[in-house]
């Protein structure tokens, strides 16, 4: 069985982008808003979130927040994907309990070989 990975980014382009590197190795579910991710996350439990910082509405440092205080949403790895790179961002995310920080515009590999250690770390706690 494939693991599943929740993909949250406001930009359809990125859903797309993202969702085709990884197709082939994990059940991919996207969300195009960090409410969506929310509802998504009501019934299901992702192995891994890939979640946009940068995002109308409600950004993925505040969406990030609400994960993290839902029952189910302690624990699950997340790997912030953004083309900000400020520091605030970065310090903040941390402090939320991310596992790992990508730059867009990110190299699939890179981003490939971050979600398999995020997931080995993840299995090996």
């Amino acid at each position: 069985m494939k693991m599943s990975i929740l993909v949250v980014d406001d930009s359809i382009i990125n859903l797309s982008a993202v969702e085709q590197k990884l197709k082939d190795r994990y059940d991919v579910a996207t969300a195009n808003s960090g409410d969506k991710a929310l509802r998504y996350l009501k019934n299901e439990k992702p192995d891994l979130i890939l979640l946009d910082i940068k995002m109308d509405n409600m950004d993925g440092i505040e969406t990030l927040k609400q994960i993290r205080e839902m029952e189910n949403g302690t624990d699950i790895p997340v790997i912030m994907l953004t083309a900000r790179g400020d520091k605030r961002s970065i310090v903040e995310t941390q402090r939320l309990g991310i596992c790992d920080y990508v730059l867009k515009p990110f190299d699939p590999q890179e981003l490939r070989l971050r979600i398999e250690k995020a997931l080995r770390n993840q299995a090996n706690s």
